[in-house]
């Protein structure tokens, strides 16, 4: 009986597809491939698939018989909040963790955006104005706290220290030591401190403990050196008091990958917000090269581990959302 691989991804290339080929032989598996463009063939497919690599929920709901879906981007929250994706709970669900590198060098860009007054200089541009020049600060010696210490916030740190930063704090859900961050605190002690905060980076899932975690008390406590950027979800902003504070210059800025809703409507007040560099969702993406290979090696080592029975490397914990 045909044991079928279900993928259905556009990054692909003819040398992603003989990798990933060559590894399902192995296990007597038959790889099926098809572009976003194909999703009717691909459920077709889908409909006996054991494995399913992908980024979909249209086409997991099709696939009846999965037992492991390895979905190709970084967040799942969509899958874990909506169990009626899966044939069932023991479906296994994988997710991709490549984009530490990509979304710190995104990050690292927009922070010397900031850093260095690129909104102000472009109103200035826009405005036909050679007006001088502004007062710049640097990442060398500056004190960097990290709201997130899991992959992609581990590799932010190392890209900061990298560039000659100071001091790196860690936030997260346990505050336990991380390697790369100097310290490490609980989210409990958040509000402690922010007063502090002079580059604050967010890299956090989306879970119903991240919603609006930078509430409008919170930006409230943010001093005027203060720089937000966010690059996990955008539902862990208050928007509204973000707008405000960036508006009224009680923080010097902000830069958003990630926002709510997505994509942002025409009219919304983000699009107008001072000091603001507003990106549509590209730190992470299918573009780097180097994003790509290593979204299927990644796979493809899970795929070693399923046909040789042992525990997948990229499990996620659906009951958490990560």
């Amino acid at each position: 009986m045909s044991r079928d691989i279900c993928v259905c991804l556009d990054f692909l290339t003819d040398a992603h597809k003989a990798q990933i080929r060559a590894v399902a032989e192995k296990g007597g598996f038959t790889v099926h491939f098809f572009t976003m463009a194909q999703m009717d063939e691909a459920a077709k497919v889908g409909a006996n698939a054991e494995i399913l690599y992908s980024c979909t929920p249209k086409l997991l709901k099709q696939c009846k018989k999965l037992k492991w879906y390895c979905c190709s981007f970084a967040g799942v929250d969509l899958y874990c909040k909506d169990p009626t994706l899966f044939p069932g709970p023991d479906c296994q669900l994988t997710n991709s963790n490549v984009y530490g590198l990509t979304i710190s060098e995104h990050t690292v860009m927009v922070t010397l955006m900031l850093l260095r007054r690129m909104p102000e200089y472009k109103v200035w541009m826009d405005d036909h104005k050679w007006q001088g020049v502004l007062p710049i600060r640097s990442i060398k010696d500056c004190h960097l706290t990290m709201l997130g210490t899991g992959q992609i916030g581990r590799c932010i740190a190392h890209s900061f220290r990298a560039l000659g930063a100071a001091k790196i704090t860690g936030v997260s859900r346990s505050g336990r030591p991380v390697e790369g961050f100097d310290e490490v605190y609980p989210v409990a002690k958040l509000d402690q401190l922010l007063p502090e905060v002079e580059i604050l980076v967010m890299a956090l899932p989306g879970t119903d403990e991240t919603q609006k975690i930078l509430s409008a008390e919170r930006v409230a406590l943010l001093n005027e050196q203060a720089l937000v950027i966010n690059v996990g979800r955008g539902t862990a902003i208050d928007q509204e008091a973000l707008v405000a504070a960036l508006n009224a210059g009680k923080i010097a800025g902000a830069a958003l990958d990630v926002v709510d809703p997505e994509p942002l409507p025409p009219d919304h007040p983000l699009w107008t917000a001072k000091n603001l560099v507003l990106t549509p969702h590209v730190a992470g993406n299918m573009t780097l090269p180097y994003t790509c290979d290593r979204n299927v090696d990644q796979f493809c080592e899970d795929l070693e581990n399923y046909m040789a029975g042992r525990p997948l490397a990229h499990t996620v914990d659906r009951s958490r959302g990560y």
